[in-house]
């Protein structure tokens, strides 16, 4: 970031365009806009048009990793490992992409992806909205599943919190929720964490950049959900959980203390954690490791 506001992003993968049919797997993408204003958009992922009479598909809503201020959902990064998981799961994929900091500071993000949720809600109802053909025609509106990695699973927390305040539209639920190396962080270390340098980690230099006027700074619920002031886990609304956390990530015990937490309140749905080598997005940014496959694979079978 210069001097005069201007941005460059100098990590994150390149863009690619959408496949007609990816020839790995199978899978067909292509890009549709949510909204102009503000400007939201998405990019679709089906396995297989070809096929005739296919069943109806879960839906996934899939939300980036890239600390609310770099990568895309129309990375090829994020492009591979959509078309895996996509054809592994047998489902039909909604990959956000949401505005980021700094130009978009926080909370923006999050209202962003709220939007994106509660576009998917609305086809199931008569009320003349221009409704995605490959959602009316594939999409099974009564398994609806979000998820992401890193600053994505965050966001998918707190979506999956908004939802038991804030109804979706046509009382649409959340079945299932699968959150990867969830960017979580707080004032006092937990776990193995270290106190030295903890106020310095990137994961609290990256909340004080990309929402630098959030009330309680680094212990506002929405970056630590297990805070004394958060409000209590029992809230999510989501019938099944998966939590995926990395051996040699920083970020490590916050999902674990995250699983904790949620399996010991009174939320009354299932939980699962799910340990892997590697670090923060191995899944992601190294797709083709044994590890990667590994996650791949027990996510698609979560949804």
């Amino acid at each position: 970031m210069y001097k005069d506001g201007s941005v460059e992003r100098l990590v994150g993968s390149p863009y690619v365009l959408p496949s007609p049919n990816d020839p790995e797997t199978g899978v067909t993408s292509k890009d549709i806009t949510i909204s102009q204003d503000p400007s939201i958009s998405a990019r679709l992922y089906l396995r297989s048009l070809n096929q005739t009479h296919l069943p109806k598909l879960p839906i996934l809503v899939y939300f980036h990793r890239g600390g609310f201020c770099l990568e895309s959902a129309f990375s090829f990064n994020h492009q591979r490992y959509l078309n895996s998981l996509v054809a592994q799961a047998q489902v039909a994929a909604v990959s956000v992409e949401y505005r980021l900091a700094p130009q978009h500071l926080l909370p923006i993000a999050y209202e962003d992806c709220w939007a994106a949720l509660q576009w998917v809600a609305l086809h199931p109802l008569n009320n003349g909205l221009n409704k995605e053909p490959w959602l009316m025609n594939y999409a099974d509106f009564n398994r609806v599943f979000i998820g992401g990695d890193s600053a994505g699973s965050n966001i998918v927390h707190n979506i999956a919190m908004r939802v038991g305040v804030e109804s979706l539209h046509g009382g649409v639920k959340i079945f299932g929720a699968f959150l990867n190396h969830t960017l979580f962080w707080g004032s006092k270390p937990v776990g193995l964490e270290s106190s030295a340098g903890h106020g310095k980690a990137l994961p609290y230099l990256v909340w004080n950049f990309t929402y630098p006027r959030a009330p309680g700074g680094i212990d506002n619920p929405m970056i630590n959900p297990m805070s004394p002031g958060a409000p209590s886990l029992a809230g999510l609304r989501c019938s099944r959980v998966l939590v995926a956390v990395a051996e040699k990530d920083e970020l490590r015990d916050r999902g674990v203390s995250y699983h904790e937490e949620l399996r010991k309140s009174t939320w009354e749905g299932e939980v699962e954690l799910v340990q892997g080598d590697g670090d923060n997005g191995f899944h992601v940014l190294h797709i083709e490791s044994e590890n990667a496959k590994h996650l791949i694979k027990h996510s698609a079978s979560f949804c």
